[in-house]
């Protein structure tokens, strides 16, 4: 096996200890190990990235952008190559991985021109004799910790954009696809930058992570993970006042009306509650459809989710890959128990299968008799797991999709135009789809969601500018001073 360092302050570098990265669909296949990083060598990332991040800002516009530019081509490039990678890794189909990685680069090519639109302001003052200018600078260092599910996009559309606004990065990814971040910063670490300007330190949540986002050289923290961890970074970081963007939990809703193309709204509901084996942040674990067509809607989406051919991550015939781990695996099995225990009955799918290699298969599972109330509609379930709620009228729908503490992404399917305008505006979700899976967004337009699906300003687009700034309004005399 080949053994990976960490990057940082412009070095690659060993660390304490190494984790092994097993491939989740053949746990024979070891991938490498990884170097975890001490909290001495975080300390050396951070320090040298205040140093680092004023050269950056000196750069001229057009040699950033040409940074960001060369990035995002490189990955582009090596789509295959790299989705190859991050699929054997986290256990994706392997045309979601060479897509996740195309995308990935489309991010920094976006964020490559944003670097050249970045204008400032001015204003006549209230009081004679003066101008007024305003303008926005970085924030200064950024730290990035980024999830296993989307280990290379979702890291692009945190790193682009802080680079892209002139300020440092120190990168945590997580620890179950260390491959994917090593790939990343490789490309990164290979341009014209300043030394420390990107560090990757990879290292446990509980060690690295917290030690990361408790750090007062840390001026900003953007997250996207759990909840539970999202509220315990809230906590560490309030001492320092560090800026916080976080996108967490959801328990997205597809509603499926009366009215709706029902093949349609089965191929919606099983690419979104399936597609990336329900390791979606928007997937559909909801399905909220009319009793006129709950029957014959149930029927097909059984017919079609028992159809999904479910196998290692790299086979050309794969529809839905493993799971990403043994963990996230027998707490996806455990939820199939709490399903049948509260009166929801499983039609197909929920349990564990062997394959050609041994790895982390389940197949994907439909539940019914279900109601809002329930554990399993309660909760982020991140597993191949969807449930049906039945429900009697488009209000009663409505209701259901906007009963969660989450918000991020819901979406409707029908054929009438006042619906969809009407759920556009009432769905209390921060992302809204009409005919059109949960999942599955543009990066060139805000994400995010309410509630406990999100916390501080939107990820993407030109909003995402918001975050990695700071204001400045400076107040000038106009005439010279006598």
């Amino acid at each position: 096996m080949t053994h990976h360092h960490n990057f940082i302050a412009g070095h690659w570098m060993d660390g304490e200890s190494a984790i092994t990265n097993i491939n989740p669909s053949d746990l024979s296949d070891e991938i490498g190990t990884y170097a975890q990083a001490s909290s001495a060598q975080l300390n050396q990332a951070l320090e040298q990235a205040k140093i680092a991040q004023i050269q950056w800002a000196g750069y001229a516009l057009e040699r950033k952008q040409t940074v960001l530019h060369n990035i995002g081509q490189a990955l582009m490039a090596r789509a295959e190559e790299l989705g190859t990678l991050l699929s054997r890794e986290e256990g994706k189909p392997l045309a979601e991985g060479k897509g996740e990685v195309y995308r990935a680069g489309q991010f920094f090519t976006y964020y490559a021109a944003e670097v050249l639109r970045q204008l400032g302001q001015n204003a006549d003052s209230v009081r004679a004799g003066v101008d007024i200018d305003i303008r926005r600078e970085p924030i200064g260092t950024v730290a990035v910790i980024s999830p296993w599910n989307f280990p290379t996009a979702t890291a692009a559309w945190k790193i682009a954009p802080a680079l892209a606004f002139g300020n440092a990065v120190v990168w945590k990814p997580a620890n179950l696809t260390p491959a994917s971040a090593v790939a990343l910063t490789d490309i990164i670490a290979q341009q014209d930058i300043p030394a420390g300007l990107f560090s990757l330190v990879m290292g446990a949540g509980r060690e690295i992570g917290q030690a990361l986002v408790e750090s007062p050289m840390v001026d900003a923290i953007t997250f996207t993970g759990s909840v539970d961890v999202g509220r315990q970074i809230a906590q560490s970081a309030i001492g320092n006042l560090t800026k916080l963007q976080m996108e967490m939990g959801s328990k997205n809703a597809l509603v499926v009306m009366d009215d709706a193309d029902v093949d349609l709204a089965v191929s919606l509901a099983v690419g979104g509650a399936f597609g990336g084996t329900g390791q979606k942040c928007t997937a559909s674990s909801r399905l909220v459809v009319h009793r006129a067509i709950h029957d014959e809607f149930v029927d097909k989406l059984v017919k079609a989710t028992t159809a999904m051919r479910v196998g290692h991550a790299l086979a050309a015939d794969t529809q839905m890959g493993p799971v990403v781990s043994d963990t996230q695996l027998q707490q996806n099995l455990n939820y199939v128990k709490t399903g049948q225990a509260e009166g929801a009955t499983l039609l197909c799918g929920g349990e564990r299968v062997e394959r050609n290699t041994d790895g982390y298969y389940m197949t994907p599972g439909v539940f019914v008799d279900t109601n809002n109330q329930m554990q399993i509609n309660r909760e982020e379930l991140f597993a191949p797991l969807t449930a049906v709620i039945a429900v009697a009228d488009y209000e009663q729908a409505l209701a259901t999709v906007n009963d969660t503490r989450f918000g991020l992404t819901s979406g409707i399917v029908t054929q009438r135009l006042s619906v969809a305008h009407d759920f556009r505006r009432r769905a209390q979700t921060g992302v809204v789809t009409i005919n059109l899976p949960t999942a599955g967004t543009d990066y060139h337009v805000p994400f995010g969601g309410r509630g406990d699906s999100s916390y501080g300003s939107r990820e993407q687009g030109q909003q995402a500018i918001e975050f990695y700034t700071q204001m400045k309004t400076t107040y000038m005399a106009s005439g010279d001073p006598t």
